[in-house]
């Protein structure tokens, strides 16, 4: 079953994790991680606490990134001209999932996110693919015991600066 699940991160818990250095817990599942052009853009952009160590992390890891007509769209936009950025990797994030759809159907996408915004979101997700929030996936892991405590990675984030959102799920 691993292999049949690919994750893909949202930008938010991207940072969170890279907050706290806990990148590698997105790979503890052993399931295929593949990030979003768009998302990863996004991460890398501009000089951030965390934006040289996500690129290290994504190149150290191989990990595949996915192309996206958001992203290629967003590429082509002159420099000069005003752009929307307000949830491209989200909205990247869908398309990707929607491929997922038609191409992989007997794979499973999982939308890894964190913004609060994306959680209460109504865009219909694939029969093949899940929404799932940073909390829930470190609980996840908590209790498949491959992580000791998801309060702990809140808690490193946090005092390394992140501004982790406080929405709680299920609510």
């Amino acid at each position: 079953m691993a292999g049949d699940v690919v994750l893909l991160p949202d930008a938010g818990p991207l940072i969170t994790l890279a907050y706290a250095d806990a990148l590698d817990l997105l790979l503890r599942p052993g399931w295929s991680v593949s990030l979003v052009d768009m998302v990863l853009a996004e991460v890398t952009r501009n000089a951030t606490p965390t934006s040289n160590k996500l690129a290290a992390w994504v190149k150290d890891q191989q990990l595949p990134v996915i192309s996206t007509k958001i992203f290629e769209h967003y590429q082509a936009l002159p420099s000069s001209a005003p752009s929307r950025k307000a949830n491209l990797g989200e909205l990247a994030i869908q398309e990707a999932m929607n491929q997922f759809a038609w191409a992989q159907p007997d794979v499973t996408g999982v939308f890894l996110f964190e913004d609060h915004k994306v959680a209460r979101a109504s865009f219909v997700l694939p029969e093949n693919c899940r929404k799932v929030s940073t909390r829930a996936f470190l609980q996840f892991l908590e209790e498949k015991a491959w992580l000791p405590s998801a309060a702990e990675i809140e808690r490193r984030a946090i005092q390394a600066g992140r501004a982790f959102s406080s929405l709680r799920f299920p609510p």
